[in-house]
Order: C-alpha cells, then structure tokens, then sequence
C-alpha cells in the first residue's frame, strides 16, 4: 500500500493509467506469444484475441472453413489468450485422433465448475478408461447395438405414430416429440423406463437440455473460460447454464435414490442398478470412480448424449423430407417395395433397401450435428503436420472439413443421397463419413443410433407423408449452439 501511495505522488493519475495499460499489454502479449512452430492464424487483438474476427450468429463452423482456406489445414484462434489448434481434412484428423496422444479432454473453467473431471464424456486417464468399458459392456448386456433391443424401438414407433396421428394433419414443430421418442430408448437402458408424451416434467426437462447444449455453444462459455474468477461471482446470462445443469442433475439424482431404495443386486435391471452393484467390487480402487457421485455425472452424459444427437439428426431427416419431396417418394417406394404395410421396417432390411440407407447417410453427412466434434487434448509435445503442439494445448478437428471436402464429395453442399450409392445403386460406404468421430473417443453409442436413424425414419415414412404447411415455403435455416440444429420449423403429417 505505501509503494502505491509513493508511486502516485510520482507519478499523475494520467501517467500511472497508461501506465498500467501498457503493463496488461506486455502481460497479455508475453501470455498469448505462440509457441515456436506453432499453427498460423488470424491476427489477434489484445485480451479478446480472435473474438472480433467471429460472428457467432454466422456459424463459427463456416468461419473455420474460411480461416483454413487462408492458413491452411492445421490453424490457430486465440480466444481470450487460450490458443487453441484446429486441424482440417480427412487425413490429419485421423492420424491425430487415432494416436494416444489426443485421448484426453481439455480442462476448462466451466466444465470443472459444472461436473469436475467427473462422468464419461469430460474424464481422463484411468477412471475415463474404467467408466467406458463398464458403460459399453453393461449397455451391450442390455442390448446396445444388437437386435435384441429392436422391440423397444418398435414399441415407441407405435407410440409416436399414435401421437403423430392426434395432430389430425395439422401443422406441428415435430422436435419435442422426436426427442421424447428418441430419449425413452435410453431411458430404458440407463434408467429402466420410459416416459409418457404428455408426461409434462419430462417435457420440460427436455426443453432444459436443448437449451443447455444451444448455449454451450455462445460467447458467455468463452467469457467464463477466460475470466471464471470474475464470472463465478456476478450475475449473467452463464448463470442460467448452471441452472439448467442442476435441473438435470437434480433429475439424475432422483431416480438413482429410487434405485437405491428397491436395489436388488441379483436382478439388475439396468445400467444404474449394475453401477451400484459394480460400486462394491471397486470400493478399495478410488481411482477408478465407481462413487455415487460420479453414478450420477455418468448417467447423466449417457442420458444426454443418447438423447440430443439422434434426435437432432432425425429432426433434419424431417426437414430434409419436406424440402425434398421427390427423394421422400422414392424412399416411400422402396419401403412399399421391400417392407410394405403389414408389418414395421426391421435393421434387418436395411440391405435391401440401399435408397433409403443412403438417404439416412446423406441426412447425417448434410445435417453434420456435430461439426467441431468435442474438443481433446495434447498429452504430450506433438507433431500435427508441419507443427509443433505443446502438451496441453487443446486440439479440435472439424468434421466439417471432412463431411464437405469438395476433393471427395461430387456434390458436397447439395443434399445428394447419389453421395453413398454406386452406378448400379447399390448402397457404398465412403470413407470420408465420420459423424461419430474417431479414435478412442469415438461415439460409444454408435451403433445404437445407427439403429434408431434407420428403424425411427423408415417407420415415419412407412405410416406417413411429410409436407410443409400450406403457404409457407421450406428452409434450411441452422442454428449453431453445443450442436448443429434446424432452425423450429413446422410441418404436417398426413396418414398414408
């Protein structure tokens, strides 16, 4: 305090501010100077760094497009001081999802506040390896990704017709009810139910994990990632991303308390009872997180991510069917040709029906929901084509530099189900189609939503025609928060 004094007697207050101001620009510069050898990027502004170059609004996905245009496949953006690298292309992603070296999740203010290092999604090291072999061994045993769990999907199609068959024809927004419909399939796996359509606290709890995952994706997360000493002690629109979390949460937690209280180890019934019971054979490995507490945070990213994905992808293959009306006839025909009517589409006739898989295929490459995949984390000092990356610098490949590459796509910006069909219009597989990511953080649920894509689609347009309202012309308006989603649209569903 005396030093300070003494500085202001020398100094007048004019001096002493500039002053301070050219000492916050050395401090920033030498914090935000990159490394040696490190990715090219845009020319950065003090404190907010490349922040001014972003329009979030626009879909910072397409920016990124343009910024490796200029700089090339592996670039950098400094936001608010954290650089961080952006690899484009087929190639570089791959060789560097596929190493060890990008195992890892980055650390950031706001997830530690929210969940620690806790769940499936956010952990690392040893517990991360743990909780996702006992998620994906527990949910096999219960039907992931085999045909066993094909009644349940069939059971809430029959639902969901019920209800689409209520609306009467009348215009609708078909996103709740989508995401209800895909939701209760792995509410069945992880909590043991499903839930009503008119179960209201349901709805609104889906409501809260839309909105949360749209504002993972705005500005005030950059803010709390940079300033969180500041911004866990003032109000703000971040405020109500806690909120929403705690809601969640709050859900969570609730149905692992009814579990504990009717907990029968010898007859589990689904992925909470079967962590209970795993939590007694690694109570003296800490390490590995089979705690209650973590129950909670895992079940929750399971709950999530098998709701929010799958559901936004069905919910661009309905828009893309009102935009497309041709492409939904021809699909119609082949589930005439091939299914019919007397009975529901099974996985198993996904073979016979190379149309309609494509048309699924070119929904999830043209719908890309998760176009900046999540972001990972360098563990050690790597190589990522002609760059250096220190250990920890976060790493993000955009999957739309892949799922739009005009080298490998014919029509890439063109919804075009010709993309995965040969000359003789048999269904191809293209190697450049990576929705669910790579490596060792590939989604664990693929194989489930594969299933749900194909039996939820085809069953929707076996039973009905989608068309746009009168009078209102279709669009393919996107809004880009955690994940790449229509715009609300409305449509109808007419009874065939």
């Amino acid at each position: 305090m005396t030093l300070l004094l003494h500085l202001l007697n020398f100094f007048d207050i004019k001096s002493f501010l500039l002053f301070v101001v050219l000492f916050l620009l050395v401090f920033d510069y030498i914090k935000s100077k990159p490394p040696k050898n490190f990715p090219p990027g845009p020319w950065s502004l003090p404190f907010i760094g490349d922040l001014h170059h972003i329009d979030f609004n626009a879909g910072i996905h397409l920016q990124f497009m343009q910024f490796a245009e200029k700089f090339g496949p592996v670039f950098s953006v400094n936001f608010f001081g954290d650089r961080i690298a952006i690899i484009n292309g087929h190639k570089l992603i791959r060789e560097a999802y596929q190493a060890d070296t990008f195992a890892d999740r980055p650390v950031l203010p706001l997830l530690t506040d929210m969940v620690g290092d806790k769940g499936v999604v956010l952990s690392n090291g040893y517990a991360w390896k743990q909780q996702r072999r006992f998620a994906i061994h527990t949910l096999r045993n219960f039907g992931l990704g085999k045909r066993s769990l094909e009644p349940s999907i069939h059971q809430e199609c029959r639902y969901l017709h019920e209800v689409l068959l209520n609306e009467q024809g009348k215009s609708f927004d078909p996103q709740q009810l989508v995401n209800n419909a895909v939701s209760n399939i792995i509410c069945v796996l992880v909590f043991g139910e499903r839930f009503e359509y008119t179960d209201n606290d349901f709805q609104s709890l889906l409501k809260d994990i839309n909105e949360l995952v749209y504002l993972h994706g705005g500005i005030w997360v950059q803010l709390y990632n940079k300033f969180p000493w500041l911004l866990r002690r003032v109000p703000g629109p971040h405020k109500k991303i806690f909120s929403l979390n705690d809601k969640i949460v709050d859900f969570v937690q609730k149905k692992i308390d009814k579990h504990q209280a009717d907990f029968d180890p010898s007859k589990p019934r689904d992925y909470i009872d079967c962590f209970l019971d795993e939590m007694e054979k690694w109570k003296e490995d800490k390490a590995a997180e089979f705690t209650l507490e973590n129950l909670c945070y895992c079940t929750m990213d399971l709950f999530m991510a098998g709701t929010e994905t799958t559901s936004t992808t069905l919910y661009w293959g309905l828009l893309y069917m009102i935009n497309y009306p041709d492409i939904q006839r021809k699909v119609q025909e082949e589930i005439d040709r091939v299914v019919g009517s007397s009975r529901q589409p099974s996985v198993a006739d996904r073979e016979n029906m190379p149309y309609t898989d494509a048309v699924i295929h070119e929904t999830q490459r043209f719908g890309n929901v998760l176009p900046l995949n999540v972001g990972r984390r360098a563990t050690k000092d790597t190589q990522v084509g002609n760059y250096s990356l220190p250990a920890g610098t976060m790493v993000i490949g955009t999957l739309t530099s892949i799922l739009f590459d005009e080298t490998e796509w014919e029509t890439p910006h063109t919804f075009n189900p010709g993309h995965f069909l040969d000359a003789e219009g048999k269904f191809r597989r293209r190697e450049n189609f990576l929705p669910f990511s790579m490596g060792k953080r590939v989604c664990l649920g693929e194989q489930l939503a594969r299933m749900e894509l194909f039996v939820f689609f085809t069953s929707l347009l076996q039973r009905f025609s989608f068309s746009p309202p009168d009078g209102v012309e279709p669009h393919l308006s996107f809004r880009l928060g955690g994940t790449h989603s229509p715009k609300p649209y409305q449509l109808c569903a007419l009874p065939r």
